[in-house]
């Protein structure tokens, strides 16, 4: 409760004239470090970059020996998946587990904070229906959190016609949805075969372009990811299960890779007894995430030397990991091999860009939203700085200092 209470009181202060952060050095966001650096702010806004900062005399906050970059992009998470305060089970977007929505909508809300100082500031939830009164208290100020783009609800009966399916986006469309969200195969916890045929994504894709909404589409096999490759989607989710013709596919049809490869399997793990026995979360189905936690590092491994591939950050953060995306990002430099700069980029520009946010978050530059996050020391250096967040800065407004 106090941590949320002081980060109402820190959203509702917006900086009232031009700010001057000084750090050790500045990440932009786009591959590039300027050291000794400092970000002006104006309002929401970021104005410039200021090099050799050490000289300047009207510095309203210095940040010491710590890195400024753009606040993370996380394009995969379910902000609304929480465990019960009674049994401590998880309540996902699905189960109904006797909660009022009043109680469902401040469990999303304290997801949010934790999100938001964990240093991320624009997020992708695919998706609830309490997604979207979130999404528009936060956008109103009116409550702290990162920036929230919904799916609503996602598309997943592999019965209904394509006609249907088109109504189903069109739906969507109409409530306010800014991305639509698709099952196109199982669960990894079920084998992850292909569900949706290829006139059925074919209708889902080319409904959402009328409609200018882009799709995501949870994929785990090779024919389910080359479906949604070739309908038109925007990103494939997950996808731990396809090889190299695969991931090629995306490379040469633009379609973002957002693999998932660690912080929704870790987090599985480690807080099991809260999930076991809830739909298909058996000993079988967690036995087939332990298989598919190699075989997913692998495509990662592949993806990374794919030429012309677009991997971006997401997390799949789900109940119990809301706060902790950026350890994805840790284990992508030290497991998988990433470059840090590399995955740094992934997390804020790149993945900005494919939110169709990349004009707007995700870089530091003039013109910009002034999200901003501060980590100690380097992370150029030491990956593992990003879960040391000592400052967070949202559209001007201080969060966390």
């Amino acid at each position: 409760m106090r941590t949320l209470l002081l980060a109402l009181f820190f959203a509702t202060t917006a900086t009232a004239q031009p700010v001057v952060i000084r750090a050790a050095r500045v990440i932009d966001g786009r591959g590039n470090v300027v050291e000794d650096a400092a970000v002006v702010v104006d309002g929401s806004r970021i104005v410039r970059i200021i090099p050799h900062a050490s000289a300047l005399k009207d510095v309203t906050i210095d940040l010491g020996d710590r890195t400024i970059m753009p606040g993370g992009v996380d394009t995969h998470v379910h902000i609304g998946w929480h465990f019960d305060a009674k049994d401590g089970r998880s309540h996902d977007d699905e189960t109904d587990r006797n909660e009022t929505p009043q109680e469902t909508v401040l469990y999303a809300a304290e997801n949010a904070v934790r999100t938001l100082e964990g240093g991320i500031t624009t997020v992708q939830s695919l998706g609830a229906p309490v997604d979207k009164p979130l999404r528009d208290a936060i956008a109103r100020g009116t409550l702290p959190g990162p920036r929230i783009l919904t799916a609503i609800e996602p598309i997943f009966d592999d019965k209904l016609t394509p006609e249907a399916l088109r109504a189903a986006v069109g739906k969507l469309a109409g409530e306010g949805a800014d991305v639509v969200k698709v099952f196109a195969s199982e669960s990894i916890r079920s084998g992850g075969g292909p569900t949706m045929s290829q006139e059925q994504m074919d209708a889902i894709c080319g409904e959402a372009k009328k409609h200018n909404l882009r799709v995501a589409v949870h994929a785990h096999g090779p024919e389910s990811v080359r479906r949604a490759v070739l309908a038109g989607c925007t990103s494939i989710e997950h996808g731990a299960l396809i090889g190299q013709p695969e991931l090629d596919l995306m490379a040469a049809h633009g379609t973002y890779f957002d693999p998932n490869i660690d912080l929704v399997f870790r987090n599985y793990f480690e807080n099991k007894s809260h999930y076991l026995g809830i739909g298909n979360y058996t000993d079988e189905g967690f036995a087939q995430m332990k298989l598919a936690v190699p075989k997913a590092l692998h495509v990662f491994q592949l993806g990374l030397a794919t030429p012309r591939l677009k991997i971006v950050f997401g997390t799949d953060a789900v109940a119990g990991s809301h706060g902790r995306n950026f350890q994805e990002l840790e284990y992508r430099v030290a497991t998988g091999g990433q470059k840090a700069m590399d995955a740094i980029t992934s997390a804020t520009s790149l993945a900005a860009e494919s939110l169709g946010l990349g004009d707007r978050v995700g870089t530091i530059a003039g013109g910009y939203e002034a999200d901003l996050i501060a980590v100690d020391g380097n992370p150029l250096r030491d990956i593992t700085a990003l879960s040391h967040v000592s400052f967070v800065m949202k559209s001007g407004r201080v969060i966390r200092r």
